[in-house]
């Protein structure tokens, strides 16, 4: 296989990610514009740094990594915490009869919202995107133990704050 056949087979695996990129992104963003401007950023440096990805190891740990550290740079370069609003989508059924659906799902996301940013990540890289423990431990560059707990926090504090909703 030459450079230009790996370098291509990378970029149908990147392409295929792209949806659960973008989720991903928008989980830790909660702004599709920012989520789209944070996964555009992580692909171009996923392509620029290809040679530094190994083929034994999982593209998804090491490209959802990416979009994290992306995220990363883009709050510090914006020099001020984030600020939680109420995502855009919320907004799309004002006077409008919500489905059971849509209000669960805005309950959930109303939520992940509020948790810590290292509880929503990992909840969205394990239980959203389903990457295994050990995999979301490489995006993320922390042992498997910290992963177990912030995601048994996250769960019981999500649950804890749909609870309270009811």
């Amino acid at each position: 296989m030459t450079d230009n056949d790996s370098v291509h087979a990378l970029q149908e695996r990147l392409c295929e990610l792209l949806p659960r990129l973008r989720r991903f992104a928008r989980s830790l963003a909660g702004n599709p514009h920012d989520a789209d401007d944070v996964v555009q950023l992580a692909l171009e440096r996923a392509l620029a740094r290809a040679a530094q990805w190994r083929a034994g190891e999982s593209l998804e740990a090491w490209v959802f990594g990416i979009v994290r550290n992306a995220w990363i740079d883009e709050l510090r370069a914006r020099g001020r915490r984030q600020r939680m609003f109420a995502p855009e989508e919320a907004g799309e059924h004002v006077g409008s009869s919500p489905l059971e659906g849509q209000v669960a799902a805005m309950a959930v996301q109303a939520a992940m919202a509020k948790l810590p940013p290292e509880q929503r990540e990992v909840i969205a890289l394990v239980l959203v995107e389903g990457l295994a423990y050990r995999e979301a431990a490489e995006a993320l560059g922390v042992p498997i133990g910290t992963v177990t707990s912030r995601l048994a926090r996250g769960r019981h504090a999500l649950q804890q704050m749909l609870d309270d909703a009811r």
